[in-house]
């Protein structure tokens, strides 16, 4: 059942609780190219010092998600967003990635991104693909083997996308 959420800027006295959601998420390695040895510090700088805004989700005042957006490319790619999302383990199917999501999309568009981009949506998160399918992005690619499961062994990958510009591609 979805919940009453609020999705605002992040803010550096944020950082304790969104470390406190991306930590597992990082340590299962199971979504993100990352190590899932990664230290504190260098989450801090993947997640919020190199990209160009990052928000949390919160009901209550209490956070339950997150995700950053940021140029998928440089100079002449710039137009297509890119986006992280990660939901702490206690708000799972309470509709936190999909208001992120519909979020996201609208701020793209207040930034001036013309399309928005996933490079890499591991094949074995299906409801991460649900998710993007249901908000109007699509597979236009898959990468055979090419991201590391920590359970599973290497396992196919998605590049999903979705125009958000006025005029169609």
């Amino acid at each position: 059942m979805p919940i009453a959420l609020h999705v605002r800027p992040f803010s550096e006295t944020d950082w304790p609780s969104v470390w406190a959601i991306l930590e597992p998420i990082f340590r299962v390695g199971e979504t993100y190219p990352v190590s899932p040895n990664i230290t504190e510090s260098e989450a801090h700088h993947y997640w919020i010092e190199s990209v160009a805004h990052t928000y949390v989700a919160e009901s209550d005042d209490a956070p339950l998600g997150t995700y950053y957006l940021k140029p998928n490319s440089a100079a002449l790619g710039a137009h297509v967003a890119n986006a992280g999302y990660a939901v702490s383990d206690q708000a799972r199917r309470l509709g936190v990635g999909r208001a992120m999501g519909e979020h996201s999309l609208q701020e793209a568009r207040r930034h001036g991104y013309l399309a928005m981009q996933f490079n890499l949506i591991v094949s074995t998160n299906t409801a991460s693909i649900a998710l993007w399918k249901s908000l109007g992005f699509h597979i236009v690619g898959t990468l055979p083997r090419s991201f590391h499961h920590k359970a599973e062994g290497y396992v196919d990958a998605h590049v999903m996308y979705q125009w958000i510009g006025d005029q169609e591609a």
